[in-house]
Formats: structure tokens, sequence, C-alpha cells
């Protein structure tokens, strides 16, 4: 059976709180971590599709922690 990993890396000014608002969505098959000023998250699967839509499904969610993210930083100013 194939395995499918991808790690998907991205820069945040509050990584902490991006990875903490993406956390509770994550399938089993997703990590999802904060190191440094990157969010780091691996999804893995054993479908190619399935792993595709979790991609899609993550980056949508990643818009929405990272616009979160950047409201709560401007009202903590």
């Amino acid at each position: 059976m194939m395995q499918v990993e991808g790690t998907i890396t991205t820069l945040h000014d509050n990584a902490a709180c991006v990875a903490a608002a993406l956390t509770p969505d994550n399938l089993r098959s997703m990590e999802t971590r904060a190191e440094g000023g990157r969010v780091v998250t691996t999804i893995t699967g054993t479908q190619l599709r399935s792993v595709i839509a979790s991609v899609d499904d993550y980056l949508m969610n990643l818009a929405v922690a990272e616009d979160a993210c950047s409201l709560t930083a401007k009202t903590d100013r």
C-alpha cells in the first residue's frame, strides 16, 4: 500500500496563535506545530485524493486562522 506524506510550512507573525487555531480541525492524519515564526503541518494518508482533499481543507482553515490571529493581534495593541 502506498503511503503519501506532505509537509506545508508557512510564515506568520503569530505562528503559535495560528497553529493553536488550526489544531482542533486536524484529522488524525495531520500534525500541526509552531516552530518559531513558522507553522509546520504534516499530512499523511494512503490515498492521494484524500491527502489532496485534506490539503485543500487545511488551506481554507489556514486562511481563517491567519485572519483571526491578525485581528486578535490588532486588538491587543
